[in-house]
C-alpha cells in the first residue's frame, strides 16, 4: 500500500464529539453524585466530620469500595453452616452481644477517659466531656519530662476500621507539632478498650516554655468523627503543686 493511500486512510478518521448532555440527565448525575435522589430531590446528609486540618486533606487515605457495610448480625449469619469459617469469624469478633447491636450497620465509638502517664507522678486525668466554650488551663507539665497517653473507650453497633488519634499543637499562633496514631481496628463488646501510647518528652528550654492550644481528635477510617477537642495547656519549668 503506497504511503499516499495510507495517508487518505489516515485523514479519514474523525473523532465525533460527543452529543451533548440532556439538561434532566445533568441534574440526576449531580444528585447522584453528591448521594440524593434526583427524582425525589432529597439529598442523603454525608457522615459527621471533624474539623479539617491541612494534613487532613493532604493525608486523606484513598476510598476502597469494598461494597454495601454489612452488620455483625449478618456477617455471622453468613457461612454458619461452615465450621472452620464461624469459628474464624467468632475469634474474629471475640465475645459479641448480638442482642445489643442488632442490624445497626454504623458503628459507634465513644471515648470515655483520657489520662497522661508520667514516672513519679500521680497519672492526669482530663475531664470529659469538655465543655464547649470552657477556658483556661487544661494541664500543666513539666519541661523535658517523658509521658505517654492513655485513652479508654468502648465500641458498639459495628467493627470500627482503622481508628486513630490526631493532635495539632500551636504556640503564639504558629504550628510546632503534630501527632497522629493509629489505634487499630475494633468489634463491639462489653467491656472498654485500653490503649497507650508510646513514650514521648516534653520540650524543654526557654522557648519550650509556655501556653499551648492544641487539637485532638479521634476519627477512622470513613473520616467519621467521635471526638474533637479543642484546649490549652503550660509547659512549666515545674510540675504544680498536687495539694
Amino acid at each position: 500500500m503506497s504511503s499516499a493511500v495510507e495517508a487518505a486512510i489516515s485523514c479519514s478518521k474523525v473523532d465525533v464529539p460527543a452529543a451533548p448532555e440532556p439538561e434532566e440527565a445533568k441534574a440526576k448525575n449531580a444528585a447522584a453524585e453528591h448521594g440524593g435522589d434526583a427524582a425525589n430531590g432529597e439529598a442523603t446528609p454525608p457522615p459527621p466530620h471533624c474539623h479539617e486540618d491541612e494534613e487532613d486533606e493532604e493525608e486523606a487515605p484513598k476510598v476502597i469500595d469494598l461494597g454495601p457495610r454489612v452488620s455483625i448480625k449478618d456477617q455471622l449469619e453468613k457461612d454458619k453452616d461452615d465450621e472452620s469459617l464461624r469459628r474464624w469469624k467468632e475469634q474474629l469478633l471475640g465475645s459479641v452481644d448480638l442482642n445489643s447491636v442488632g442490624e445497626t450497620l454504623e458503628p459507634d465509638v465513644k471515648i470515655m477517659s483520657l489520662s497522661i502517664l508520667s514516672p513519679g507522678r500521680p497519672d492526669i486525668f482530663l475531664p470529659l466531656p469538655v465543655e464547649p466554650n470552657a477556658k483556661g488551663v487544661w494541664f500543666t507539665l513539666k519541661e523535658g519530662s517523658p509521658y505517654r497517653l492513655k485513652f479508654t473507650f468502648s465500641v458498639s453497633n459495628n467493627i470500627v476500621s482503622g481508628l486513630r488519634y490526631t493532635n495539632t499543637v500551636w504556640k503564639t499562633g504558629l504550628k510546632v507539632d503534630r501527632a497522629k496514631e493509629m489505634l487499630g481496628t475494633f468489634s463491639p463488646q462489653l467491656e472498654p478498650y485500653t490503649y497507650v501510647t508510646p513514650e514521648d518528652t516534653t520540650p524543654s528550654g526557654m522557648f519550650a516554655r509556655g501556653s499551648y492550644s492544641a487539637r485532638t481528635k479521634f476519627l477512622d477510617d470513613d473520616r467519621k468523627c467521635y471526638l474533637e477537642i479543642n484546649y490549652t495547656f503550660d509547659i512549666r519549668r515545674e510540675w504544680p503543686s498536687t495539694s
